[in-house]
């Protein structure tokens, strides 16, 4: 159950990391108008509308590290509950 809470949660940011980069603008200037930059920029102004994506792109980049890794310590966990003697793995409790 958890760790596919957590796969689901990877996937969540995934698509958010995604979208976070998909609106940048490629120079620089603010969020991309293509996917509705311009009112972004009019309602927070350029500025202040890139450095909040900037910011949730690396809040983003740092969530998906850190859920792979828990991900990674759980799932190694569950490897040592093998039986080394024997192909079926045992049942852990």
């Amino acid at each position: 159950m958890l760790l596919t809470t957590l796969t689901v949660l990877i996937a969540l940011v995934c698509v958010l990391l995604i979208a976070a980069v998909l609106i940048q603008n490629p120079k620089g200037g603010g969020v991309d108008p293509t996917f509705g930059g311009g009112a972004a920029n009019q309602m927070f102004g350029a500025a202040k509308s890139t450095d909040f994506i900037e910011k949730l792109t690396w809040y983003l980049a740092i969530a998906l590290f850190v859920l792979c890794v828990i991900t990674a310590v759980l799932v190694g966990s569950g490897a040592e509950a093998i039986d080394p003697n024997s192909s079926i793995p045992l049942q852990s409790q």
